[in-house]
Protein backbone atom coordinates (compact mmCIF):
# COMPACT_ATOMS: atom_id res chain seq x y z
CA UNK A 1 0.00 0.00 0.00
CA UNK A 2 3.00 2.34 0.05
CA UNK A 3 4.02 4.72 2.81
CA UNK A 4 0.99 6.01 4.72
CA UNK A 5 1.24 9.18 6.77
CA UNK A 6 -1.93 8.47 8.71
CA UNK A 7 -4.32 5.52 8.75
CA UNK A 8 -7.62 5.28 10.59
CA UNK A 9 -9.46 1.96 10.69
CA UNK A 10 -13.04 2.85 11.46
CA UNK A 11 -14.21 -0.09 13.54
CA UNK A 12 -14.88 -1.35 17.02
CA UNK A 13 -11.21 -1.78 17.88
CA UNK A 14 -10.18 1.79 17.09
CA UNK A 15 -13.35 3.79 17.61
CA UNK A 16 -11.40 6.29 19.67
CA UNK A 17 -9.64 7.45 16.53
CA UNK A 18 -12.82 9.03 15.14
CA UNK A 19 -11.92 12.21 16.96
CA UNK A 20 -8.58 12.31 15.19
CA UNK A 21 -10.32 12.68 11.82
CA UNK A 22 -12.62 15.52 12.84
CA UNK A 23 -10.56 18.66 13.34
CA UNK A 24 -12.79 21.72 13.63
CA UNK A 25 -12.70 24.24 10.79
CA UNK A 26 -11.55 27.80 11.37
CA UNK A 27 -14.18 29.44 13.56
CA UNK A 28 -14.74 32.35 11.19
CA UNK A 29 -15.61 30.24 8.12
CA UNK A 30 -19.16 30.33 6.70
CA UNK A 31 -20.82 28.72 3.70
CA UNK A 32 -19.88 31.80 1.66
CA UNK A 33 -16.16 31.14 2.01
CA UNK A 34 -13.98 29.13 -0.33
CA UNK A 35 -13.04 25.73 1.11
CA UNK A 36 -10.10 23.56 0.05
CA UNK A 37 -8.26 20.45 1.21
CA UNK A 38 -5.47 18.70 -0.68
CA UNK A 39 -5.12 16.00 2.03
CA UNK A 40 -1.46 16.84 2.51
CA UNK A 41 -1.30 16.15 6.25
CA UNK A 42 -2.35 13.36 8.61
CA UNK A 43 -5.78 14.84 9.18
CA UNK A 44 -8.39 16.95 7.41
CA UNK A 45 -7.36 20.59 6.92
CA UNK A 46 -9.35 23.08 9.03
CA UNK A 47 -9.81 25.28 5.96
CA UNK A 48 -11.54 22.42 4.13
CA UNK A 49 -14.43 21.95 6.53
CA UNK A 50 -14.50 18.17 6.09
CA UNK A 51 -14.78 15.29 8.55
CA UNK A 52 -15.42 11.55 8.69
CA UNK A 53 -18.79 10.87 10.26
CA UNK A 54 -19.18 8.24 12.96
CA UNK A 55 -22.07 5.79 12.65
CA UNK A 56 -22.73 2.08 12.22
CA UNK A 57 -22.53 2.01 8.41
CA UNK A 58 -19.32 4.07 8.41
CA UNK A 59 -17.67 1.50 10.67
CA UNK A 60 -17.19 -0.58 7.50
CA UNK A 61 -14.74 2.07 6.27
CA UNK A 62 -11.09 2.94 6.48
CA UNK A 63 -9.60 6.43 5.99
CA UNK A 64 -5.95 6.62 4.91
CA UNK A 65 -3.99 9.83 4.44
CA UNK A 66 -1.32 8.44 2.09
CA UNK A 67 1.36 9.63 -0.32
CA UNK A 68 1.68 6.69 -2.72
CA UNK A 69 -1.21 7.50 -5.08
CA UNK A 70 -1.75 11.24 -5.53
CA UNK A 71 -2.99 13.62 -8.21
CA UNK A 72 -1.27 16.82 -7.07
CA UNK A 73 0.92 17.72 -4.13
CA UNK A 74 2.25 15.08 -1.78
CA UNK A 75 -0.91 13.49 -0.39
CA UNK A 76 -4.36 12.10 -1.16
CA UNK A 77 -7.08 10.13 0.61
CA UNK A 78 -7.67 6.43 0.17
CA UNK A 79 -11.19 5.55 1.31
CA UNK A 80 -12.21 1.90 1.38
CA UNK A 81 -15.01 -0.34 2.60
CA UNK A 82 -14.92 -3.97 3.67
CA UNK A 83 -17.72 -6.51 4.27
CA UNK A 84 -19.73 -5.48 7.30
CA UNK A 85 -23.45 -6.02 6.65
CA UNK A 86 -25.16 -9.18 7.90
CA UNK A 87 -26.78 -11.13 5.08
CA UNK A 88 -30.14 -10.82 6.83
CA UNK A 89 -30.06 -6.98 6.74
CA UNK A 90 -31.22 -6.26 3.20
CA UNK A 91 -31.13 -2.45 3.55
CA UNK A 92 -27.71 -2.31 5.22
CA UNK A 93 -24.94 -0.38 3.48
CA UNK A 94 -21.16 -0.10 3.82
CA UNK A 95 -19.70 3.41 3.68
CA UNK A 96 -16.47 5.36 3.99
CA UNK A 97 -17.86 8.83 3.29
CA UNK A 98 -16.36 12.22 4.10
CA UNK A 99 -18.91 14.93 4.96
CA UNK A 100 -19.07 18.72 4.98
CA UNK A 101 -19.43 20.17 8.46
CA UNK A 102 -23.00 21.20 9.26
CA UNK A 103 -22.22 24.88 9.92
CA UNK A 104 -20.67 25.23 6.45
CA UNK A 105 -23.46 23.68 4.41
CA UNK A 106 -24.89 25.73 1.54
CA UNK A 107 -28.58 26.78 1.64
CA UNK A 108 -30.79 24.59 -0.52
CA UNK A 109 -31.85 27.44 -2.79
CA UNK A 110 -28.29 28.74 -3.25
CA UNK A 111 -26.07 27.66 -6.14
CA UNK A 112 -22.55 26.48 -5.31
CA UNK A 113 -19.53 24.97 -7.08
CA UNK A 114 -17.82 21.80 -5.86
CA UNK A 115 -14.56 20.30 -7.09
CA UNK A 116 -12.82 17.02 -6.35
CA UNK A 117 -10.66 14.41 -8.07
CA UNK A 118 -11.30 10.67 -7.84
CA UNK A 119 -9.38 7.58 -8.93
CA UNK A 120 -10.76 4.04 -8.86
CA UNK A 121 -8.52 1.38 -7.36
CA UNK A 122 -8.27 -1.76 -9.45
CA UNK A 123 -9.75 -4.28 -9.84
CA UNK A 124 -12.98 -2.43 -10.61
CA UNK A 125 -16.14 -4.25 -9.47
CA UNK A 126 -18.05 -5.70 -12.40
CA UNK A 127 -21.17 -6.93 -10.61
CA UNK A 128 -24.72 -5.58 -10.79
CA UNK A 129 -24.72 -3.82 -7.43
CA UNK A 130 -25.32 -0.43 -5.81
CA UNK A 131 -22.12 1.64 -5.72
CA UNK A 132 -21.88 5.41 -5.14
CA UNK A 133 -18.79 7.61 -5.51
CA UNK A 134 -20.20 11.01 -4.45
CA UNK A 135 -23.62 12.44 -3.64
CA UNK A 136 -25.48 15.66 -2.86
CA UNK A 137 -28.54 15.57 -0.61
CA UNK A 138 -30.98 17.82 1.21
CA UNK A 139 -30.89 17.84 4.99
CA UNK A 140 -33.55 15.65 6.57
CA UNK A 141 -35.02 16.84 9.85
CA UNK A 142 -36.07 14.44 12.59
CA UNK A 143 -39.54 13.12 11.94
CA UNK A 144 -39.51 13.62 8.17
CA UNK A 145 -41.54 10.93 6.43
CA UNK A 146 -39.86 9.35 3.41
CA UNK A 147 -36.76 7.78 1.89
CA UNK A 148 -34.98 10.60 0.07
CA UNK A 149 -32.32 9.70 -2.48
CA UNK A 150 -29.53 12.15 -3.33
CA UNK A 151 -30.67 14.85 -5.75
CA UNK A 152 -27.35 14.33 -7.55
CA UNK A 153 -25.40 11.07 -7.40
CA UNK A 154 -22.23 9.76 -9.06
CA UNK A 155 -22.87 6.05 -9.46
CA UNK A 156 -21.06 2.93 -10.59
CA UNK A 157 -22.52 -0.40 -11.72
CA UNK A 158 -21.26 -3.34 -13.80
CA UNK A 159 -18.01 -1.48 -14.44
CA UNK A 160 -19.78 1.61 -15.79
CA UNK A 161 -19.78 5.15 -14.43
CA UNK A 162 -22.96 7.26 -14.63
CA UNK A 163 -24.74 10.19 -12.99
CA UNK A 164 -28.34 10.54 -11.85
CA UNK A 165 -30.59 13.39 -10.71
CA UNK A 166 -33.53 12.86 -8.38
CA UNK A 167 -36.74 14.77 -7.71
CA UNK A 168 -40.27 14.17 -6.51
CA UNK A 169 -42.51 12.00 -8.69
CA UNK A 170 -43.31 13.81 -11.96
CA UNK A 171 -45.49 12.93 -14.96
CA UNK A 172 -43.78 10.53 -17.32
CA UNK A 173 -44.62 7.98 -19.98
CA UNK A 174 -43.09 4.51 -19.96
CA UNK A 175 -41.87 3.59 -23.43
CA UNK A 176 -41.03 -0.11 -23.03
CA UNK A 177 -40.77 -2.05 -19.79
CA UNK A 178 -37.28 -3.38 -19.06
CA UNK A 179 -35.57 -1.25 -21.71
CA UNK A 180 -33.88 2.16 -21.46
CA UNK A 181 -36.07 4.77 -23.11
CA UNK A 182 -34.88 6.79 -26.08
CA UNK A 183 -36.62 10.12 -25.58
CA UNK A 184 -37.37 12.92 -28.00
CA UNK A 185 -35.70 16.32 -27.82
CA UNK A 186 -36.59 18.17 -24.63
CA UNK A 187 -37.21 14.97 -22.69
CA UNK A 188 -35.00 12.81 -20.46
CA UNK A 189 -34.99 9.10 -19.67
CA UNK A 190 -36.21 8.52 -16.10
CA UNK A 191 -37.04 5.80 -13.64
CA UNK A 192 -40.49 6.47 -12.15
CA UNK A 193 -40.52 5.36 -8.50
CA UNK A 194 -44.04 5.90 -7.12
CA UNK A 195 -43.31 3.74 -4.05
CA UNK A 196 -40.94 6.47 -2.80
CA UNK A 197 -42.61 9.45 -4.55
CA UNK A 198 -39.42 10.00 -6.54
CA UNK A 199 -38.21 10.22 -10.13
CA UNK A 200 -34.61 9.36 -11.01
CA UNK A 201 -33.16 10.75 -14.23
CA UNK A 202 -30.15 9.43 -16.15
CA UNK A 203 -28.15 12.54 -17.07
CA UNK A 204 -24.60 11.39 -18.01
CA UNK A 205 -22.54 8.23 -18.49
CA UNK A 206 -19.18 6.96 -19.71
CA UNK A 207 -18.28 5.48 -23.09
CA UNK A 208 -18.78 1.94 -21.78
CA UNK A 209 -22.42 2.53 -20.90
CA UNK A 210 -24.21 0.71 -23.70
CA UNK A 211 -27.83 0.28 -24.84
CA UNK A 212 -28.30 -2.67 -22.48
CA UNK A 213 -27.35 -0.60 -19.42
CA UNK A 214 -29.76 1.55 -17.46
CA UNK A 215 -32.76 -0.64 -18.17
CA UNK A 216 -34.65 0.83 -15.20
CA UNK A 217 -34.88 4.23 -16.96
CA UNK A 218 -37.89 3.17 -19.02
CA UNK A 219 -39.89 6.42 -19.13
CA UNK A 220 -39.50 9.92 -20.55
CA UNK A 221 -40.32 13.28 -18.96
CA UNK A 222 -40.02 16.91 -19.97
CA UNK A 223 -39.79 18.06 -16.35
CA UNK A 224 -36.02 17.47 -16.36
CA UNK A 225 -33.97 18.50 -19.38
CA UNK A 226 -30.38 17.55 -20.17
CA UNK A 227 -28.15 19.46 -22.58
CA UNK A 228 -25.40 17.14 -23.81
CA UNK A 229 -22.21 19.18 -24.21
CA UNK A 230 -20.60 16.57 -26.48
CA UNK A 231 -18.33 14.79 -24.01
CA UNK A 232 -19.01 11.49 -22.20
CA UNK A 233 -17.92 10.94 -18.64
CA UNK A 234 -14.33 9.67 -18.44
CA UNK A 235 -14.23 5.91 -17.94
CA UNK A 236 -13.08 4.78 -14.47
CA UNK A 237 -10.13 2.81 -15.83
CA UNK A 238 -8.57 5.95 -17.37
CA UNK A 239 -7.12 7.19 -14.06
CA UNK A 240 -7.71 10.39 -12.13
CA UNK A 241 -10.93 12.24 -12.97
CA UNK A 242 -11.16 15.85 -11.81
CA UNK A 243 -14.73 17.11 -11.45
CA UNK A 244 -16.18 20.58 -11.21
CA UNK A 245 -19.90 20.56 -10.38
CA UNK A 246 -22.45 23.34 -9.96
CA UNK A 247 -25.54 22.46 -7.93
CA UNK A 248 -28.66 24.55 -7.41
CA UNK A 249 -31.67 22.44 -6.47
CA UNK A 250 -35.12 23.57 -7.54
CA UNK A 251 -37.90 21.06 -6.89
CA UNK A 252 -40.49 23.34 -8.47
CA UNK A 253 -38.60 23.54 -11.77
CA UNK A 254 -35.80 26.06 -11.20
CA UNK A 255 -33.03 23.49 -10.61
CA UNK A 256 -29.69 23.85 -12.38
CA UNK A 257 -26.67 21.53 -12.50
CA UNK A 258 -23.43 21.82 -14.48
CA UNK A 259 -20.87 19.01 -14.71
CA UNK A 260 -17.28 19.29 -15.96
CA UNK A 261 -14.72 16.48 -15.94
CA UNK A 262 -11.00 16.92 -16.66
CA UNK A 263 -11.69 20.38 -17.99
CA UNK A 264 -14.38 19.24 -20.43
CA UNK A 265 -18.02 20.28 -20.23
CA UNK A 266 -20.16 17.13 -19.86
CA UNK A 267 -23.80 18.20 -19.35
CA UNK A 268 -26.16 20.90 -18.20
CA UNK A 269 -29.27 19.75 -16.32
CA UNK A 270 -32.28 21.98 -15.66
CA UNK A 271 -35.80 21.60 -14.33
CA UNK A 272 -37.17 19.81 -11.32
CA UNK A 273 -34.17 18.86 -9.21
CA UNK A 274 -34.39 17.83 -5.56
CA UNK A 275 -37.16 17.31 -3.04
CA UNK A 276 -39.64 19.61 -1.31
CA UNK A 277 -41.37 17.23 1.11
CA UNK A 278 -42.50 18.29 4.57
CA UNK A 279 -39.81 17.92 7.21
CA UNK A 280 -36.79 18.47 4.98
CA UNK A 281 -34.07 20.89 6.04
CA UNK A 282 -32.85 24.25 4.77
CA UNK A 283 -29.46 23.18 3.39
CA UNK A 284 -27.89 20.96 0.79
CA UNK A 285 -24.79 18.96 1.63
CA UNK A 286 -22.08 17.06 -0.22
CA UNK A 287 -20.36 13.84 0.81
CA UNK A 288 -17.90 11.66 -1.05
CA UNK A 289 -16.37 8.23 -0.64
CA UNK A 290 -17.23 4.63 -1.46
CA UNK A 291 -20.77 3.62 -0.55
CA UNK A 292 -22.25 0.27 -1.50
CA UNK A 293 -24.92 -2.19 -0.52
CA UNK A 294 -23.36 -4.92 1.59
CA UNK A 295 -20.92 -6.94 -0.50
CA UNK A 296 -17.79 -9.07 -0.54
CA UNK A 297 -14.18 -7.93 -0.74
CA UNK A 298 -12.65 -4.49 -0.36
CA UNK A 299 -13.70 -1.60 -2.59
CA UNK A 300 -11.42 1.45 -2.56
CA UNK A 301 -11.30 4.91 -4.13
CA UNK A 302 -8.69 7.69 -3.99
CA UNK A 303 -9.66 11.37 -3.62
CA UNK A 304 -7.64 14.56 -3.98
CA UNK A 305 -8.03 18.32 -4.51
CA UNK A 306 -11.33 19.03 -2.77
CA UNK A 307 -12.54 22.60 -3.19
CA UNK A 308 -15.84 24.45 -2.89
CA UNK A 309 -17.00 28.00 -3.49
CA UNK A 310 -19.89 30.12 -4.66
CA UNK A 311 -17.98 31.24 -7.77
CA UNK A 312 -17.02 29.00 -10.67
CA UNK A 313 -13.44 30.28 -10.59
CA UNK A 314 -13.10 28.82 -7.08
CA UNK A 315 -13.03 25.31 -8.56
CA UNK A 316 -12.58 25.56 -12.33
CA UNK A 317 -10.38 27.40 -14.82
CA UNK A 318 -12.16 30.76 -15.34
CA UNK A 319 -11.51 30.47 -19.09
CA UNK A 320 -14.00 27.60 -19.37
CA UNK A 321 -16.52 28.67 -16.71
CA UNK A 322 -20.04 28.89 -18.21
CA UNK A 323 -20.86 31.81 -15.87
CA UNK A 324 -19.13 33.58 -12.96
Amino acid sequence: MGIFRGTVQIGAVLTGLFLATAAAPAAELTYKDKLADGFEAKDFAPEGGLYYKKNYEQSAGTVEFQDKVVKTGKGALRLSVKPHCPVTERLCSERAEVWERSKLRVPYDQGAWFGFAVKFEEPLPQDDHRYLVAQWKREINAGADGDFSPFLAFRFNEGKFFITVETNLVPGKEIEKGKRAHCKDGETAVWLRPDTNQTRALVAYDRNFGPDNGDEFTACTDKITVIDRGNPLPAPETGWIDFAVYTKPGPEGTGHIEIFANGKWIVTVKGRIGHNDKGLGENQYFKFGPYRAGGPGVWALYYDDFRRGLACADVLDPKICPFP
